[in-house]
């Protein structure tokens, strides 16, 4: 069973709760989670935190001790703690699978159910949702940039506190890494566990060449020897290849060995390595690095012809140090007629453009090239609208709508994105296993055109509207523009 966190919420979601209470108001609503912005200025972003969602809806219910302290607050009445106290999710869930690939304003989640349960749900959900996605999508991007090389992350002592180094070594695994320094992470998600040695364990032997030959004689199968302690080149690489040759001599298989360096000067200090590594007969002795890496790091040490073939990453991956916050919002979409049993739709207006959101029950398909099987676009759609694969499809940008592509019929294949995960309160979705969804978002990656992954100024893919919900968010539009007048 997993942690209780009901209480991971902010106070204003329970004063909104025993407001709903009060009066009577607890019509079905629809809620989106989504965000508005891609991290990093990139191309895409990557869903993830899904099955902490799942663990956290499960395990929603308020102890006696946390009724007793909402009491001590002054501000419930009892009668509204005697609801809390019996209180369960019974709503449904539909979301977009982790390791998805997403883009701008389309929901990752969709919570449809009672008011008071829906609005309680909000901060905790954007909270997993929105570091998780921030830090898979930065994985993400390092693991491009790496270019087929291993990427490993590091970063748990400078996560913000232990569950952003848990949680956040998942989502960067989820992303592309090939295993995590975290073994509590490990152990939890069952995840690889890489690692080498620290300075400490060199400083504290009486030399360098000592200190790697009892490491070596401890882990002859995953022998990766820190080389920068004193001096690189003249000390560290040479008595490394001392205790490889050594190694040798004792008929011991080198299969997982090399050299890590973790600063100075890295594609220098590499090129100079990789020859007199090579010039030692160990040409297939791993280069790793270390040393405050970002994808742009990465990317710029590959152009200067860096030797390095594989990357611990740790700071600027667990804290996506350039981008700390992902930025998602939850958003009412629609309340439901308890009479009709339909949902009539609700906007949020705002002078900012992108701050005015899509109305009603939502869904999202993705649109791909048949023959390349990358994406086209992403198409926001009202629930038990279809799209025929067999007929053309016009497709427009929401706001510059004289922007309009015509798919012909046959050249397009369409898959809707979200999964129902709850229904009626009970789990109906089972997460797959993290190694599996990492696997899944390698493929889902692969759907994006290389112009959409570069990492400086990428190509945005198109998120559009049905015909249908743009005729309905503009009708919602007019009408609030007439009543404003009319005042």
């Amino acid at each position: 069973m997993g942690r209780c966190l009901t209480l991971l919420t902010d106070l204003y979601e329970l004063t909104m709760m025993q407001g709903y209470f009060k009066n009577k108001i607890n019509e079905v609503v629809v809620f989106d989670a989504f965000y508005r912005k891609n991290p990093n200025d990139g191309g895409y972003a990557v869903a993830c935190g899904l099955e902490q969602v799942i663990e956290y809806i499960k395990n929603l219910n308020f102890s006696y001790e946390d009724i007793v302290y909402l009491r001590g607050l002054n501000i419930f009445d009892e009668d509204f703690l005697d609801y809390l106290s019996s209180f369960h999710f019974t709503g449904d869930i539909y979301a977009v699978p982790e390791g998805t690939v997403v883009f701008p304003m389309e929901p990752l989640v969709k919570v449809v159910a009672p008011i008071m349960e829906a609005q309680l749900v909000e901060t905790a959900i954007l909270n997993i949702i929105n570091h998780q996605s921030l830090i898979a999508t930065k994985a993400a991007r390092v693991v491009y940039a790496a270019k087929g090389d291993g990427i490993m992350e590091f970063g748990l002592r400078r996560a913000q506190g232990p569950d952003a180094g848990i949680y956040g070594a998942r989502a960067a695994v989820i992303g592309g890494c090939v295993g995590t320094s975290n073994v509590l992470t490990g152990e939890m998600f069952d995840v690889p566990v890489k690692g080498t040695h620290a300075h400490s364990w060199i400083m504290s032997f009486a030399d360098e060449y000592t200190a790697f030959k009892k490491y070596a004689e401890l882990y002859p199968e995953a022998c990766i020897l820190l080389v920068d302690t004193y001096d690189t080149l003249r000390s560290g690489v040479p008595n490394a290849i001392k205790v490889f040759k050594e190694m040798q001599e004792k008929g011991i298989e080198l299969r997982n060995y090399g050299i890590r360096l973790d600063s100075g000067d890295l594609a220098y200090l590499s090129k100079k390595a990789r020859r007199m590594l090579d010039e030692a007969g160990f040409a297939d002795a791993v280069i790793s690095a270390s040393s405050d890496l970002d994808e742009y790091l990465i990317d710029s040490l590959k152009t200067q012809g860096a030797k390095i073939t594989s990357w611990g990453v740790g700071t600027n991956l667990i804290t996506s140090r350039d981008c700390p916050a992902f930025g998602g919002v939850y958003k009412l979409a629609a309340i439901m007629d308890d009479q009709t049993g339909e949902f009539i739709p609700k906007i949020k207006l705002s002078e900012n453009t992108i701050k005015i959101t899509n109305p009603g029950n939502k869904t999202v398909f993705r649109i791909y090239d048949k023959e390349t099987h990358k994406i086209i676009a992403d198409l926001i759609a009202l629930v038990g609208e279809e799209i025929n694969e067999e007929e053309d499809l016009l497709i427009f940008d929401p706001i510059e709508t004289w922007k309009k592509t015509l798919l012909e019929a046959g050249a397009y294949t369409v898959r809707e994105l979200p999964v129902q995960v709850f229904n009626r309160g009970v789990c109906i979705y089972e997460s797959p296993q993290v190694m599996n969804i990492q696997k899944y978002c390698k493929k889902e990656q692969e759907t994006l055109w290389d112009e959409t992954r570069r990492l400086v100024n990428p190509h945005q893919v198109y998120v559009d509207l049905t015909d249908k919900l743009y005729k309905m968010k503009k009708e919602i539009l007019d009408n609030h523009m007439i009543a404003r007048k009319t005042k």
